[in-house]
C-alpha cells in the first residue's frame, strides 16, 4: 500500500514537471554557502535586508510567470526563507527544520528545479538560471 502512494507521488511529480519543462531544457545553479559564522552572520543580514526592503517576513514565495511551483515547510523559531522565481516552468522547495535558518532561492528564465533542506542554524544562497 505504501509503495503504490510513493509511486504515485513519483508519477505525480513526473507530470507536473515534465509538462512544464521542454526536452531540450537545462540549467545552471550557483550555490552559496557561509564557511564560519562570522560569513553566516553576514549572509542572514544580507537576506534581512533584502527581505525589510521588500516586506517580507518570515518565510516569502514571489513568483512572476507561468506554470511555477513553489512551495515553503518551516519548523522552529527563527527561519527567514524566500523563494523568488522569475519566468516559466520553475519548480523550487525550501525545507527548514530547526530554529535559526535563512536561505533565499532565486530561480530564472525556463523550467528550471531546485530543492533546499536545512536542519538548523544554517544559511545560504542559491541562484538558478534555466533555458
Amino acid at each position: 500500500m505504501a509503495r503504490n502512494k510513493i509511486l504515485a507521488g513519483i508519477a505525480l511529480a513526473i507530470a507536473l514537471t515534465s509538462t512544464a519543462v521542454p526536452a531540450q531544457a537545462g540549467q545552471i545553479s550557483i550555490n552559496l554557502a557561509p564557511r564560519d559564522a562570522e560569513q553566516h552572520r553576514m549572509l542572514q543580514a544580507g537576506l534581512g535586508l533584502y527581505a525589510l526592503v521588500n516586506e517580507i517576513e518570515s518565510g516569502s514565495i514571489r513568483q512572476n510567470g507561468i506554470g511555477n511551483i513553489a512551495g515553503i515547510m518551516q519548523g522552529g523559531g527563527n527561519n527567514l526563507g524566500i523563494v523568488h522565481q522569475e519566468g516559466n516552468g520553475h519548480n523550487g522547495t525550501l525545507d527548514q527544520q530547526g530554529g535559526g535558518n535563512s536561505y533565499g532561492l532565486f530561480q530564472f528564465g525556463e523550467g528550471t528545479s531546485a530543492h533546499v533542506r536545512q536542519s538548523g542554524g544554517q544559511s545560504g544562497l542559491g541562484f538558478v538560471f534555466g533555458w
